[in-house]
């Protein structure tokens, strides 16, 4: 195991060095000013369209499995996880306080990547041997591309149905044991059969199952761990000042060791940050259109306006709170990483705060393996088309309690890894196929029709 493990090491220092980080940010730059600030100054445009799209559409010739707002949750299902709560905290522990100020700037410039993926995710999706759309990186390679370029398809595809079982699993169950066992003293064992059980009873109702479960648990908890992160903040508010202060300087300067806490040069924290804000909200890894791909509408442009909500409420708003409450609350010093930081922090201003972080990791984990299973179910469908689904489902679910039961540092590593490897296809996917997103742009905002059905 430690072969492995230095080997993944070696590469995850690879994939993960100044070129990745270049051309995650770049590409999200690119778009951003190819867009012309678009998806910043339409955020108010996209809420209200996602407001609009909570409904099923009732529309017969409007083609699609989900409403908007459910492939939006769907979407949000999988990347509200263990990144919002465990994965800001390491980074902040591994980067300091400066490494969130690196994730709110990959989630500005990652609105756009998520604009783009989404629109290009709608516009070439694809119908399947069941009558389902199916889309994402390796479908808008396939069909928008030149053939030459159909290896990286299946590149993506490759790894994606490989990270699935890392970020979207076995990361997610180890988290949730973890989590609940120094906190309930529930053994991993009972937590890995338990979730499977849940992740199974879900799992076999496909897309429209998992679509539905999402749209009513996301909000719900996304809500309530907002709410209590706020209480926390409004309890050290006469801090916040002096911690955005500590958290930009430190963006720029590095964080000097002090209490628990090691130190950390400008690189670490921007490292940290910008991978640890990809782990969070996805952006540039391909992974959310796959589900924007099934959404109710003609207009691949309204759900990438839709789609771009992911990073801004992932990033921007629950990183956020999560983060600025480890500053705050001065508990970044304690020598505490992941999520048991977190519930510190939270400890320090609510009582049994670490049970409700527990519980918020629980079933934001949960729901995250639901909306990971239907991006490498797809992923696998690619290779080997409908008769792939079940056995890939099948395998899905028995690998949830071994990731319970595994190690958190190989499987953090692993996770980390396969990220940089599936967002590398896609990333270029998204430069080379630019043009079509920016023209379908301005043709939406022109009042011209963009139907993907014609």
């Amino acid at each position: 195991m430690d072969l492995v493990s230095n080997f993944l090491s070696y590469i995850n220092g690879i994939v993960w060095g100044v070129p990745m980080l270049v051309l995650i940010l770049g590409v999200g730059l690119f778009l951003t000013f190819g867009l012309k600030l678009m998806p910043v100054l339409k955020l108010g445009a996209g809420f209200k369209l996602m407001w609009q799209g909570r409904v099923p559409e009732k529309d017969k010739d409007v083609k699609g499995e989900i409403s908007p707002f459910n492939a939006l949750m769907t979407s949000l299902s999988a990347t509200i996880g263990t990144g919002n709560i465990a994965g800001v905290a390491t980074a902040i522990f591994l980067g300091g306080p400066g490494a969130l100020f690196w994730m709110w700037v990959t989630a500005l410039v990652g609105m756009a990547t998520k604009y783009a993926e989404a629109v290009l995710a709608v516009k070439y999706r694809e119908t399947d041997a069941n009558g389902e759309h199916i889309g994402g990186p390796m479908y808008y390679i396939k069909n928008g591309l030149k053939s030459k370029w159909s290896w990286l398809g299946g590149a993506f595809a490759l790894f994606g149905s490989i990270a699935g079982f890392g970020i979207g699993n076995t990361v997610q169950a180890n988290s949730v044991a973890n989590a609940l066992e120094s906190t309930f003293g529930i053994s991993p064992i009972v937590t890995g059969i338990v979730l499977m059980i849940l992740v199974g009873a879900v799992l076999m109702g496909g897309i429209k199952r998992i679509g539905d479960v999402a749209g009513k648990l996301v909000p719900m908890m996304a809500v309530f761990y907002i709410t209590a992160g706020v209480v926390v903040l409004g309890y050290h508010i006469a801090d916040i000042p002096a911690a955005f202060s500590l958290i930009i300087e430190s963006a720029f300067t590095g964080t000097a060791a002090q209490g628990g806490f090691a130190g950390a040069a400008v690189w670490a924290a921007i490292r940290f940050g910008v991978a640890r804000g990809v782990f969070s909200n996805e952006a540039g890894l391909g992974s959310a259109p796959i589900a924007h791909a099934a959404a109710q509408t003609h207009n691949p442009v309204a759900q990438g306006l839709v789609a771009m909500l992911g990073t801004f409420i992932d990033t921007l708003v629950v990183c956020t709170i999560t983060g600025l409450a480890i500053v705050v609350s001065g508990e970044w010093t304690s020598g505490e990483t992941g999520a048991a930081l977190t519930a510190k922090a939270f400890s320090s201003a609510i009582p049994f705060g670490d049970d409700l972080v527990a519980i918020a990791l629980t079933v934001f984990a949960f729901t995250t393996i639901l909306g990971w299973s239907v991006y490498g179910e797809k992923c696998v469908q690619y290779f080997f088309g409908v008769k792939g689904v079940k056995p890939f489902r099948i395998l899905w679910i028995l690998v949830v309690p071994i990731g319970a039961a595994g190690s958190l540092e190989f499987i953090w590593l692993l996770a980390d890894t396969m990220n940089a490897m599936m967002a590398i296809p896609n990333l270029i996917a998204l430069v080379l196929l630019s043009p079509i997103v920016f023209k379908l742009t301005r043709d939406y905002f022109a009042g011209k029709n963009v139907n993907v059905d014609d």
